[in-house]
C-alpha cells in the first residue's frame, strides 16, 4: 500500500521540524480564526483516535449500518490543553505507529479498496477514496504547518516577498 510510505513519515518528519523549537514558532498562527502549529499538531492526532482507522473499519465490517460519525475539526482545542508541542508530537508519533500496524494487520485487498461506507457531508466514499485522503490530509496540514511558520518572517523578508509564493 503506497499510502503507508507517506503516512508513516508523516509524524518523524514533524517531530524533526518542530520539537524543541520556541513558541514563537509553535504557538502563533495566521491571524484571526487561523491555527497555530500546535493547533495543527493536535488536529492530527484528533483524526488518528477518531476518524481514520474508526471508517476503514466503518467499511470493511460486515455490518449494513456504514455511517460514519461526523468529525469534530476543533476537538483539539480541548484536547491539546495542558500539553507541550513535544507531548503532542510523541503522541502523534505513537497513535499513528499504532494506527499503521492495524492497518498493515487488515491486509487491505484491490477488492477492499472498493468497499464504500457513508459520510456525513459527502454520501458514499470508497475506501480508496479514504485512504488516498488520509495522505493528501497529511501533506495538506504540511504544507500548512510551514506556511503558518513563513508567515512569521512575512515582514522581515523585504523585496524577497516577491519570489517566495508561500508568503502571498
Amino acid at each position: 500500500m503506497d499510502s503507508i510510505e507517506i503516512l508513516e513519515r508523516t509524524p518523524y518528519a514533524l517531530h524533526h521540524l518542530l520539537n524543541g523549537i520556541s513558541d514563537d514558532w509553535v504557538l502563533n498562527n495566521e491571524g484571526p480564526d487561523t491555527w497555530s502549529v500546535f493547533d495543527v499538531i493536535g488536529h492530527l492526532i484528533h483524526g488518528e483516535k477518531t476518524d481514520w482507522m474508526d471508517r476503514i473499519e466503518i467499511i470493511l465490517s460486515d455490518s449494513a449500518e456504514k455511517n460514519f460519525t461526523p468529525f469534530d475539526r476543533f476537538a483539539q482545542f480541548e484536547n491539546s490543553k495542558g500539553k507541550s508541542i513535544g507531548m503532542l508530537l510523541d503522541e502523534f508519533i505513537a497513535i499513528r505507529n499504532a494506527n499503521l500496524e492495524k492497518l498493515r494487520q487488515l491486509h487491505i485487498t484491490a477488492k477492499d479498496a472498493q468497499k464504500t461506507g457513508l459520510h456525513p457531508a459527502f454520501g458514499e466514499v470508497r475506501l480508496s477514496q479514504l485512504m488516498a485522503t488520509w495522505v493528501v490530509h497529511d501533506l495538506n496540514h504540511i504544507a500548512q504547518i510551514a506556511r503558518i511558520m513563513a508567515k512569521q518572517y512575512e515582514n522581515e523578508v523585504g523585496p524577497w516577498i516577491s519570489y517566495l509564493k508561500i508568503l502571498q
